[in-house]
Parts: structure tokens; sequence; C-alpha cells
């Protein structure tokens, strides 16, 4: 039986276990990257575990969520960052110099490579044929000090492309699709690995839009193979000679298939306040739009940006809506203006923002009361644009500059018909991406040799080691698809406190309950309760290491997002899931307790533990590998990676 490509990539870095879906494997990381809100504690771990130097073939420090330095503490993070970088031997991206994935793409990113970053949104390189998965800072930590990843198995899903776009379709509207066939939940568990005919129609850049959006599917990752556009694509960012083909073997077999036919789609966009609430844009025209926003690491490349700036060309944005371009990367935005395409967007009523996450995540741009915003971008989880009660629609870059013409969202065949001169853009690449390398410090460049800390830097805290009882009340209940974002906002306001975990857990959950942190500290710990999907969306380890500061002993969810499950074992937090009667029997309020000897159940592979609320007698599951039961144990990956370096034998049980 042939291989999958994702199976081969796996199989040339496995270095424990088997490729069988479900079971735990080791797979060696040959880059890293990280950002400047998970960067912090990144290199905070890796000085606390006493290693020297980054043992990956590649390491990446990028400045691109909160590049507009609020106050010192930003700077100070940006300060100790590059300090990181240059002591630990890491590439280092300055602020303003482009959003992570953006950037990786263009420099570093290659075939065959597998890439761990400690943003959700690292997949985004498989779109030219490398593995990448994101995940909590700390997996990063571990990965840049030489050791394995370990991961479930996922299932290996075709998503089989055939025919081409039409005019005005694009590849947003591929990943718009497959969110409203498959809902954010659809992925969970599942790699999405593209193939068929119609792959070759897809340009490189197009197939990282879709990657870089499958992550709202709950996907471990999603890939394409490579072929000529791959190839074309590295020879344009002058990296020609790290192509690498792969494709599937013709005999492999994939767990599940999805059949796109590209031929049929049309422009979509998804609604409030939810990436998979997808309609065609015909079914909202007419909504009058005050704000839109092209760019973010989804659609912020020059290829996206162009064909805004010839629909803008030679014409006006309405006076009632504000357009901001937020290009993904400086590159991008040199190219553009050396090409006259920025004047020509400014002429037209755009106001340029500098490169960075920014609005995607309520940095900046927040809309009005009352307003729709449009956005290229790929989340739209209610708040999280900076303003509670938002209105933000998702969708490509063409179906944002005709509501920017309009002043309303309107399907741009429409508007093309009411103009009569407006054609479709369509997708066109620079022959060289030839912007500025002045931004990428590399490590051999390096600024500092040793570690700046600012006075908002802290410590990493640390849980103690799982002990024998567990109980306490359910200080939190919550409903389905609770994202990081609930758990800890992203806003300016918030997140300058990364490197203060005593500060920023005082924010922890405010989006659901305001008192809770207070509660949590006052209770001296206690359980959260969740629905299905608990935890998706980012990366972010603060939203189980916040929990876990408060003393939170143990989540109770029907289900759990793949990232975040796998940083409460990270932090030392019992993640045990429930049926929908037990969901229903709990109310916050209720004494909760583990009617078991949680370190001996835990430690010993024990899967179903007795719950009982209020003395009633319910079922929780535990579902964990050796490993991560080791590391539940321990209190979390950094002691447990600190005794395995020190030849320790596991943990002992903490008193109670």
């Amino acid at each position: 039986m042939g291989q999958t490509l994702t199976e081969k990539i796996l199989d040339d870095h496995l270095v424990e276990g088997e490729l069988e879906t479900g079971e735990e494997i080791g797979i060696e990381i040959d880059q890293v990257l990280t950002q400047d809100t998970t960067g912090t504690m990144v290199w905070l771990q890796f000085e606390a575990m006493g290693l020297d130097e980054v043992q990956t073939e590649i390491a990446a420090q990028y400045c691109d969520h909160q590049t507009y330095q609020f106050d010192f503490k930003n700077t100070d993070d940006h300060r100790f960052l590059r300090s990181a970088a240059g002591t630990y031997g890491a590439h280092f991206s300055r602020p303003g110099n482009g959003i992570c994935h953006n950037v990786h793409r263009e420099n570093f990113a290659a075939p065959g490579k597998t890439l761990l970053g400690s943003d959700s949104h690292t997949p985004t390189p498989g779109g030219i044929g490398e593995l990448a998965i994101g995940s909590g800072g700390i997996d990063v930590t571990v990965a840049m000090g030489g050791a394995p990843y370990y991961i479930e198995m996922p299932e290996i899903v075709s998503v089989r492309l055939e025919g081409e776009l039409p005019e005005w379709a694009t590849a947003k509207d591929v990943i718009l699709e497959m969110l409203r066939r498959l809902s954010v939940k659809g992925g969970v568990g599942k790699i999405l690995e593209y193939t068929g005919p119609g792959v070759e129609s897809l340009t490189a850049p197009e197939r990282m839009t879709i990657t870089n959006m499958g992550t709202e599917l709950g996907a471990t990752t999603s890939i394409f193979p490579t072929d000529e556009q791959t190839k074309d694509y590295l020879e344009r960012v002058n990296r020609g000679d790290e192509y690498v083909e792969l494709q599937p073997d013709d005999d492999a077999e994939y767990d599940d298939e999805i059949v796109v036919d590209l031929s049929d789609l049309e422009p979509l966009i998804a609604q409030p306040s939810m990436p998979d609430k997808v309609v065609p844009v015909s079914e909202v025209e007419g909504e009058s739009v005050e704000q839109v926003i092209v760019g973010s690491c989804t659609n912020g490349g020059y290829e996206d940006i162009l064909p805004v700036a010839k629909m803008l060309e030679g014409r006006e944005t309405s006076m009632e809506t504000e357009t901001i371009v937020a290009p993904g990367s400086k590159q991008a935005s040199e190219m553009l203006a050396r090409e006259g395409w920025v004047a020509e967007m400014m002429a037209a009523g755009v106001n340029f923002s500098e490169a960075t996450c920014g609005a995607c995540i309520g940095i900046g741009h927040v809309p009005a009361s009352d307003s729709v915003s449009l956005r290229t971008f790929n989340r739209n989880f209610e708040g999280r644009s900076g303003i509670e009660d938002d209105n933000v629609y998702l969708c490509s870059p063409e179906v944002a500059a005709a509501a920017a013409l309009k002043g309303e969202i309107i399907d741009p065949r429409n508007l093309a018909d009411e103009l009569g001169d407006l054609e479709a853009p369509g997708v066109e690449l620079p022959d060289e991406y030839n912007g500025s390398k002045t931004d990428l410090i590399a490590p051999d460049e390096a600024v500092d040799d040793e570690l700046i800390k600012g006075p908002n830097i802290g410590d990493v805290p640390l849980k103690d080691q799982l002990g024998s009882d567990i109980s306490g009340e359910a200080l939190l209940k919550m409903e389905d698809n609770i994202t990081t974002d609930h758990i800890i906002p992203a806003t300016q306001d918030i997140l300058m406190y990364r490197s203060n975990v005593p500060k920023l857990s005082e924010f922890t959950l405010s989006r659901v309950d305001d008192t809770f942190a207070q509660r949590a500290l006052d209770a001296d710990g206690g359980f959260l309760v969740a629905g299905e999907n608990y935890g998706q969306g980012s990366s972010r380890e603060h939203a189980a290491l916040c929990p876990m500061y408060l003393g939170i002993e143990g989540v109770l969810a029907q289900s759990f997002a793949r990232i975040h499950r796998a940083n409460l074992f990270n932090f030392g937090i019992v993640p045990l899931t429930i049926d929908e009667d037990t969901y229903d029997a709990i109310d916050q309020g209720d004494e909760i307790e583990i009617d078991d000897d949680v370190y001996e159940a835990v430690t010993s592979g024990q899967e179903e533990f007795t719950v009982l609320v209020n003395g009633d007698e319910y079922t929780a599951t535990l579902d964990a590998s050796e490993r991560e039961r080791a590391i539940l144990a321990a209190g979390g990956k950094l002691s447990w990676t600190k005794d395995q370096a020190e030849g320790g034998s596991g943990a002992t049980p903490a008193d109670d």
C-alpha cells in the first residue's frame, strides 16, 4: 500500500511510534517559529530548562502582534526577544517587518520540512509542502532543545479539488466552502491533504491562504503536494534550490475524502461571529459597511493586495466606509510602493497600515459601535476585534474591495456589471519578491549575546506535582466553542502582560465572567466546566497557564480543541471529557470531587474516573498517552522535561 504525502514526511521524521491513526508518535522538528505574545514565555522556559543553544535547523523569533509598542512593556518584550534570539541562536524579525507566517514563508519555509510554531496559523507553509503544526509555547521550547514533538497520529483526509476557479471566485472561497461544509469542529483530529487535478490551477500563495485558514476547521494541519507552481514560487522568492517534488503515491489510502469542484464556487462570506457561518455574498447584499480591512496572515501578501489596488485604480472608496490595507509583511508594502500601487490606493481613500497582526486581535482599527466591519482575516469571534457585540464578516480581498467602493456588501460580479469597466483582477505574482531583508537579523548578526529583562518580565510559574485528592467548586460553567480569546483576551490593554503571569491572570475568562479571577483566588482553585470544542482558536498557552496560576485543578468538557488540550497537560491541569448528561447535571457553584486516587489513576493508565457532583456519581474520561500522563503527574511539561534531563524516573504524588 502506498503512502500519502503526509505519511511520507512523517515517516522521514519519525523517531518514536507507528503511523497508525490514534497512536502517539514523536517526530523530529526541522524549524520552529514563535512570535512576541507567545515568545517571551518560550524563551523564559528555554532559560529555565538550562538549555544553551537552539538545536533545530532554523529558529525564528518574530515581533508581529504588539508592534505599536503602546508603552515600555511592549518594547521591553521586544528587546528581551531580540536578546534571547542573539543569546540562543535564532533569527530575529524586528517589529513592523511583518506577520510571522508571511515572513517565514518568504524566507524559510521549504517542502518536506517540519515546522512547529507557537501560533495556531503555523500551518500556512503547508501550501508549499511543509508539514507545519501550531502548538503551545512549551512544545516549541522543547523542540528547540532538540527533543521530538509528540502528537496523536491524526486521520488523513483527502480534499480532492476538481475544475478551476471561475472569475471572481478565489482561494478564500475554497476554505470558506470547507468551513461551510465541515464547521469549526470538522477538522479536529485530522490532517487535510489537498489532492486532485484542481490543485495545479492554484498558485502557491493561493494554497497558503487555504492552509492558513484550515486552522479554523480545527485541523492539525493542511498540506498541498509540490509541483511546478511550488517550484515557480520558490524561484520568485530566490530559493529555487530548496524545491523538492513531493506527491502522494498513486495507491495511497486516506481515512476519508472530500470533493470540491472549484468551478462551482462563487464569492462567499462568513457572517458574524464565527468563521463557519458561511453564505454566498449575494445573500447578504445591501448590508451597509462602515469599515473594510484587507490584510492579515491569510490575505496580506503582495498577490492578495494587488487585486484590490487594481479594482480601486482610478476610483474612490465610499465616503461612508473607512478602508484600510494591512499588509502581511513589510516586503509586500515595499514592493507595492515601488510599483506605485500604494500611492494609487491612497489616492482612492485607503489608509495604509504597518505590517502587523494588529486589527485581527483587536489592536488598532477597532470598529465603531453598532457597525459592520468587512475583513479578509481568518477569524471573526465575537469581541475579537476589540469591541464587544461587533459585527465582523470574513471575505476575499475582491469582495472587500467591492464593498469599499459601494459602501455596502455586494457580490463583485454585480458591481462589475454596475460599473461596466470593472474586470476580475485575477492572481498575478511578481517576477521576483525583492523586498529588503534589513529587518531580519540572522543569528550570526546578533545584536545581543545576553538576556535583557525589563521590570514587566517575570519568571515562569510552576505547578506542584499532581495530588491524590482533587476537589473544589465548579467555578464557571460555559457553553460550546469557548475560544482562547474568551479565556485570555488579546486586546492591547491585556496583551502587554503576556510576560507577567500574575497580572495577566487577573483577566482570565473576563469576557465570560469578569468576577472569575477573583473568585478563583478566593476559592483557592476548583474546576471549569464547558461544552464542545473548549479552547478553540489560537495556540496561546497562557489560556492554560493563567487558570493554572489561579489554582484550577481540572476542566470538565464535552470535547477539547487540540492545541488547548495539549496545553492543559503541559501546565498540569487535568482535562476530563464528560457526556452531555453530565454537563447538564453540573451547575456553577456545585461541589465537585474526583472520587479516585487521582495520582494513581493518572499514572496507572486508568481511563474512566468517578466524578462526584454534590455527592451524585458521574463518569468522566481521561484519554491520554503514557507520556501525557507522566507530564500531568509531574505538574506540567517544564517540570517533567527538567526531571527527564536530570535522569529522573518520574514524579511522586504531592502532599495533600
